[in-house]
């Protein structure tokens, strides 16, 4: 598997993925499938050597995971913090793309400056729960009733990065 940053051509591979992830309620509160069109929006909004790194993983020549960072907080007390997502193609989870998608991103964060890497996580994916443990992050706590999918409330594990070499 081969981890490198996300390019413009890749947000038909990124939306397919994270469209399977919205289907399959393990790993978003979003419901509503995106466009090519809307990722294409996101990546040049965000990454992927802008503020907010986006990496792949490809097998084969094929883009089978993704992850990102996003805004924490507005406050400039955080600029050193981003907020992360990983999803992996429902084929191929299981095979250490999400490990390798997280391991690229923590380099990628590392390299644009920030200090620590934060996400929440539904408290029964433990595949993405073993998956940030694998890359050194730790659960700080537990969100009771964090949000509603499909009218059920679902609680949430935070998990936290610090990327030491940017905490001097």
């Amino acid at each position: 598997m081969l981890t490198r940053p996300a390019t413009p051509a890749d947000a038909g591979s990124i939306t397919e993925i994270y469209n399977q992830g919205i289907a399959d309620r393990i790993g978003t509160f979003e419901t509503e499938p995106r466009t090519v069109e809307q990722i294409r929006a996101w990546f040049e909004a965000t990454g992927p050597l802008g503020p907010y790194p986006i990496v792949v993983v490809e097998d084969g020549g094929k883009v089978v995971a993704f992850a990102s960072t996003s805004s924490y907080r507005s406050r400039a007390c955080y600029g050193g913090i981003a907020e992360f997502s990983v999803y992996v193609a429902r084929g191929e989870r299981g095979r250490g793309a999400g490990r390798a998608a997280l391991a690229g991103l923590i380099e990628a964060a590392r390299h644009a400056g920030y200090w620590k890497l934060v996400s929440r996580i539904f408290t029964e994916n433990g595949a993405s729960r073993r998956a940030c443990a694998a890359v050194g992050f730790r659960e700080v706590g537990t969100y009771l009733k964090h949000g509603r999918l499909d009218g059920i409330w679902r609680d949430v594990v935070i998990v936290e990065r610090l990327i030491e070499d940017n905490l001097t």
